[in-house]
């Protein structure tokens, strides 16, 4: 027997979310917009800071973050269903108390350094392998870390679109090593790099880095010296399946929005809702949605009984890549004119979108790797329960 029912708690936990999201955050759109529409950061950093004190009064701190340190260590499953709700607002909002996984594996030191100040929201990273030639293809970077004569490790290279990369005070970034390969160092702010902004279509604000003879001590190696690849990878795969988590709620939001307004809008004399030619926009929509919704939850619950997701993760990511944008694309056109205003933000969620089908992994590199998977035998074809 199949259970996709939630537990009382699981409930009044996503209940609790989305209340918090609709009072807290989704009435601060307007702000955000207004701010945007002036070349202004959609919300600053003291309005974040005490949305996530708010959060953490009620519960919600770390959500993926072991209980050890002070996390709700709610799992990948709950995590991506708290992630549908937070994906409900264009707000740049994210819960505290949360630090990038990888960290975890640093040593006691490095934790004391860089992975609890990170959860206690005191210091701020970024994760940087792309490079200008070197996107998809993670194994051609070019970056290099080369150890001189008193021990220290000497980073010259470049990165590109790195998330964060403007705000950050240290970075977990990727170089190789000649003659071992590609090595994870953490590296502050103040040991030399220097990050300029990359203007984007939507308001991802990415950023490029520049290592210039940057001096990094040996102690700032995270894991081993030319094991910096599958750390890449495990920070990679770890979030897959939110990105398609986050479509979802933002799709759900749009398609709404869609409802309301057909239910309203009259043209010749019927409201549009009643027009084949809306309703067929509207249907599609909640089917993609609800198949989105499926492989996202199904990916996160492979990760969270330890099997491997990779194959799942890059279903879900494709097609909740491609269907927020077709949703997006639908909701825009049974608006009209307005849709396409900045009086709505309906062509905010369109240029954010999009992004989608780019980032950690785009759509090309996605069905590359479900075909590879199939062609190679890596995976099978009705393999439920595997």
């Amino acid at each position: 027997m199949v259970d996709f029912s939630l537990s009382d708690e699981e409930r009044q936990i996503r209940d609790t979310v989305r209340s918090f999201i609709g009072k807290e955050v989704i009435p601060l759109e307007d702000e955000v917009l207004r701010n945007e529409r002036a070349g202004r950061p959609g919300l600053g950093a003291d309005v974040i800071k005490e949305l996530q004190s708010k959060a953490r009064k009620a519960g919600f701190w770390g959500i993926n973050t072991p209980e050890e340190y002070g996390g709700l260590d709610a799992g990948p499953l709950m995590s991506a269903i708290l992630t549908i709700e937070t994906g409900r607002t264009f707000v740049p909002f994210s819960f505290g108390g949360s630090a990038d996984n990888i960290l975890y594996a640093g040593t006691d030191e490095q934790k004391q350094r860089y992975l609890i100040p990170t959860i206690e929201g005191e210091r701020r990273s970024c994760f940087a392998i792309t490079e200008p030639g070197a996107g998809s293809d993670a194994r051609n970077i070019s970056a290099r870390a080369v150890k001189d004569a008193s021990g220290d490790w000497i980073i010259n290279g470049e990165k590109t679109f790195i998330t964060g990369g403007n705000e950050a005070d240290f970075v977990m970034v990727f170089a190789v090593v000649p003659d071992a390969g590609v090595t994870c160092f953490l590296v502050d702010r103040d040991m030399g790099w220097k990050s300029e902004p990359i203007p984007t279509m939507g308001q991802w604000g990415p950023a490029s880095l520049v290592f210039d003879d940057v001096r990094v001590p040996n102690d700032n190696i995270l894991g081993e010296v030319g094991k910096g690849f599958e750390l890449a990878m495990a920070w990679i795969r770890n979030g897959r399946f939110m990105i398609p988590a986050r479509a979802i709620g933002a799709a759900e939001r749009l398609l709404q929005m869609a409802i309301d307004y057909a239910n309203i809008r009259q043209s010749m004399g019927h409201l549009i809702g009643e027009y084949q030619a809306i309703q067929w926009q509207i249907a599609d929509s909640q089917v993609e949605i609800e198949a989105t919704k499926w492989l996202t939850l199904y990916a996160a619950w492979r990760v969270q009984q330890g099997l491997d997701a990779r194959h799942a993760s890059s279903i879900a990511k494709l097609n909740g890549a491609e269907m927020a944008n077709k949703v997006v694309d639908r909701v825009l056109q049974i608006h009209g004119g307005m849709g396409y205003t900045k009086e709505l933000p309906i062509e905010r969620w369109y240029r954010e979108l999009r992004l989608l089908r780019i980032y950690e992994g785009t759509d090309e590199i996605q069905r590359r790797t479900i075909a590879r998977n199939l062609l190679k035998g890596h995976v099978r074809l009705g393999g439920i329960g595997e």
